[in-house]
């Protein structure tokens, strides 16, 4: 059975980037990625996988895990400012509702950034709408581990934002 591609792109894509954002954080960038994904799944010859939402998240996140590395290469050799880091929110009227948002923004990335890369992805493929057993052949986790993992991680990242709330109440004092 042939897999209908462009059918797979209108179910998959916003999903595929949401994910993809989550893991670097620029949503022009997740956007790239996502693309990328889907040129390498389309140019890949040989059998067709099981599930291709599956492969391409699979294809997404070797991709920003490369993003990544390639990120801390070039961090170590420039010593730029990190404006680049931070996703502005769109530009209001109101700047003292657009400054909290970005910092609501910057602690929920600092938060997902804490938890280890497992519980990061097995978050953000839940997040995308992957059920237990994907998320498990994802992660490599057992599927019965799925439900426990994703408690404790979502438990971790709450206690990871209410600790960072906290130091910017702290500081804000």
């Amino acid at each position: 059975m042939s897999i209908d591609w462009a059918e797979v792109y209108r179910t998959t894509f916003a999903d595929l980037v949401r994910f993809l954002y989550r893991k670097v954080w620029d949503a022009d960038r997740a956007q790239d990625l996502a693309q990328e994904a889907f040129v390498r799944a389309l140019g890949s010859s040989g059998r067709e996988p099981d599930s291709a939402r599956a492969w391409l998240f699979t294809i997404a996140a070797n991709l920003a895990r490369d993003e990544a590395r390639t990120a801390v290469r070039r961090r170590r050799h420039l010593t730029l400012l990190r404006s680049e880091a931070n996703d502005p929110p769109a530009a209001r009227d109101d700047p003292a509702a657009e400054l909290e948002e970005r910092e609501r923004h910057e602690a929920v990335r600092r938060a997902l950034e804490s938890l280890s890369e497992r519980d990061r992805d097995a978050l953000l493929l839940w997040d995308a709408g992957f059920d237990y057993p994907e998320i498990a052949r994802q992660t490599g986790l057992s599927p019965t581990s799925i439900g426990t993992t994703l408690a404790r991680a979502r438990r971790r990242l709450v206690e990871a934002h209410a600790a960072l709330e906290a130091e910017h109440h702290a500081a804000r004092r």
